[in-house]
């Protein structure tokens, strides 16, 4: 048995539309999940492929484990081929600027017509609403919907430093497919499924609605914030190292004390319980810090791992393509590039039956899967 046709979505024919990050997002999860996964690119291909700076990235990020076929679907001839590619598969993937497939005629209105069995996943800014219209960006939606605002400092929005509402709304697209493909197989017919980034920031601060739907009152930034546990700070240690401490019970509260060798300071009636330590935090993290600041991070580190108290270096993207655990645990994976080199990508961030999806093709070059896939239709219409 082949390492596709062993995966639970082995069977399954998408067709992607996408571009960045959001749509292309949930045609990888689709692809490492055993798809056949079939992106359509441009003459010339994706412009993803040539971004500059933060979006150098982005393309081999999200595009693995794809075919690539070149079908210009702003022209007559594009859409004909496409509408008879889609006949071909189970899923559409898209993430254009909203009315975009319409105007060329790939939309689910006129597709489900022809193909009812059809599942057509859109990904865009906004769901259906005031807004729908709307062009947006990650950075757009992270400040609409309350995330920049959380993580900045006071007056001072802040965007998290991932894009992580691309990222998350095709994995949501994802899911909707997944559970679209499973009613189908009950009713025979297929379904839209939307995706949308502001709706995904929002449900990402849902807590903080939550918050102030209890208490009534303003939630301040999250570097304002008061927190709900007396040690969960980054303290900087000796040299200027840094270390993330998080001592969340009074059992951890006690052991950190012990290993720092002040077990007096956890004998104060003052700190005696979290919520108390909570109410003393200004006085009680300036004795800490300047415990703490005696110690390198090499020398603290097994002390908290010993004691069982959450910690956490603060690592560097770069660092991580070193990381012992992403690595020992197969976190971490080698795909061939389309200029035939290799670089490490990182895998889904799940097991099933112990084993992790991975990589099992090279990353397409433009259009490399067009004269296969579009020869397969000609051959079928004939």
């Amino acid at each position: 048995m082949s390492a596709a046709s062993s995966l639970p979505l082995s069977g399954i024919r998408v067709v992607e539309f996408t571009h960045m990050v959001m749509g292309p997002t949930c045609g990888m999860i689709l692809a490492d999940l055993g798809a056949e996964v079939i992106k359509v690119e441009p003459p010339g291909g994706d412009k993803t492929r040539r971004l500059p700076g933060l979006g150098i990235g982005f393309f081999r990020t999200f595009n693995r484990n794809k075919k690539s076929v070149v079908i210009d679907i702003a022209t007559p001839q594009g859409q004909a081929q496409a509408v008879e590619l889609i006949g071909e598969c189970d899923v559409v993937i898209e993430n254009f600027r909203p009315g975009l497939m319409r105007e060329f005629g790939l939309d689910y209105e006129t597709l489900s017509a022809r193909y009812p069995r059809l599942v057509y996943a859109s990904h865009k800014g906004f769901l259906p609403g005031p807004y729908e219209k709307r062009l947006a960006l990650d950075e757009v939606v992270q400040m609409m919907g309350g995330l920049a605002y959380m993580t900045g400092p006071v007056g001072r929005p802040l965007r998290a430093g991932a894009s992580v509402n691309d990222i998350m709304g095709g994995m949501f697209g994802a899911i909707g497919i997944l559970a679209a493909l499973r009613e189908r197989d009950r009713t025979g017919r297929g379904q839209e499924v939307q995706s949308a980034l502001f709706e995904n920031c929002v449900f990402l601060c849902s807590q903080h609605l939550q918050q102030y739907a209890m208490t009534g009152e303003p939630l301040p930034p999250m570097p304002a914030r008061v927190s709900a546990w007396s040690v969960y700070d980054v303290f900087t240690l000796a040299q200027g190292e840094q270390l993330f401490i998080g001592a969340v019970s009074d059992k951890q509260f006690v052991a950190l004390c012990g290993l720092l060798q002040r077990p007096g300071l956890a004998a104060e009636p003052r700190f005696a319980t979290n919520a108390q330590r909570v109410a003393a935090r200004g006085e009680l993290i300036p004795i800490l810090s300047e415990f703490l600041a005696e110690y390198r991070v090499a020398e603290l580190v097994p002390k908290l791992e010993a004691a069982g108290i959450p910690y956490a270096p603060i690592a560097r993207p770069e660092q991580l393509l070193e990381d012992p655990h992403l690595k020992a645990s197969g976190g971490l994976a080698p795909m061939t590039t389309e200029d035939g080199g290799t670089t490490d990508v990182v895998l889904l961030p799940l097991t099933m039956g112990g084993r992790r999806p991975g990589v099992r093709q090279a990353l397409a070059r433009i259009g490399e899967h067009t004269q296969e896939i579009l020869g397969r239709i000609k051959a079928r219409v004939r």
